[in-house]
């Protein structure tokens, strides 16, 4: 009997990996968003046994073609849970030498230690799980970042940091986790929506008393000052921006409704949405990001489908 490999070390058989089209669309999606589990390259790609296709990313993960971060081991939960990816360097030789374009990725990620991992999971499997509910909806078409900034005007492209919206009068510019764009099929036209995510794990204080160090008001206070003067249509070229927070904990979400409310009013371009906390609460694709209300600050809540 063969013995049982390691999820989490490598094994190599030195045997021969006959790839298929599917494998290519698994490391293309890995280009895309940098972490994946495997429930959501299974969304992603398709196929009819789940169980088979973990047991394919297995032998791509032996034989070199997929990584998977340690990071992830840390978790107590996490050898119950489905694996996260990411592209190896097998995968990378191969669609090098493909002539299939490969897709940009759809956010910008630092490599860093387990914190960082922990927020940019969380980034890439929220913007993974709204993609993914829009492809069942004919209606709808996700715009991902590199198509927003293949349009965007020259400076911009030509940027160090094209995704940096510059802030002013003493503020912090803003680094979203992520930017897209929903367009809309309505009464025979094409409407558009772009939107500033992100991803908020509780790491940085609401608001701090003493003045100093950042806040999440404070950030918020930056987009203010990018919305209010048009920042994102001259920087970008983009029509309009919703900012999108999504946080790990309702009581939390509400704390920061009510303090935007209470610093600022109304905030029709704000939107919040609580999703649960830990590890697990990713295991699968997140339902509902689209038909479920966005909560926003002295107003009623919005679908961002709508």
């Amino acid at each position: 009997m063969t013995p049982r490999r390691s999820r989490m070390h490598r094994t190599r058989t030195s045997k021969h990996l006959a790839l298929t089209p599917r494998d290519l669309e698994i490391f293309k999606a890995l280009c895309r968003y940098r972490h994946l589990r495997s429930t959501y390259l299974h969304a992603f790609v398709g196929g009819e046994s789940e169980k088979r296709f973990k047991e394919r990313l297995g032998d791509l993960f032996h034989e070199g073609y997929l990584d998977r971060p340690t990071e992830q081991w840390r978790f107590a939960d996490s050898r119950c849970l489905p694996v996260v990816h990411e592209l190896g360097k097998g995968g990378r030789e191969v669609l090098t030498a493909t002539a299939v374009p490969v897709p940009g990725a759809i956010m910008w990620l630092r490599n860093g230690p387990y914190r960082q991992f922990e927020h940019s999971l969380m980034t890439c499997e929220v913007l993974a799980s709204i993609e993914l509910e829009m492809r069942e909806r004919p209606d709808l078409r996700f715009i991902p970042w590199p198509e927003i900034l293949a349009k965007a005007p020259e400076g911009t492209r030509r940027a160090d940091r094209p995704y940096q919206l510059p802030a002013g009068d003493g503020l912090a510019s803003v680094t979203p986790d992520a930017i897209f764009g929903i367009e809309y099929q309505r009464d025979g036209r094409k409407v558009f929506r772009f939107f500033a995510f992100e991803a908020d794990r509780a790491t940085m204080p609401i608001v701090r008393t003493s003045g100093n160090g950042t806040s999440y008001l404070s950030k918020l206070a930056s987009y203010r000052y990018i919305l209010a003067r048009d920042s994102h249509r001259v920087r970008l070229g983009i029509p309009n921006l919703l900012v999108l927070t999504v946080t790990t904990d309702q009581a939390r979400c509400d704390e920061l409704v009510r303090r935007f409310d209470e610093q600022n009013g109304e905030g029709p371009q704000y939107l919040f949405r609580a999703v649960g906390n830990g590890f697990a609460t990713f295991a699968r694709p997140l339902q509902a990001l689209l038909v479920q209300p966005w909560e926003r600050p002295g107003l009623p809540p919005l679908r961002i489908d709508q």
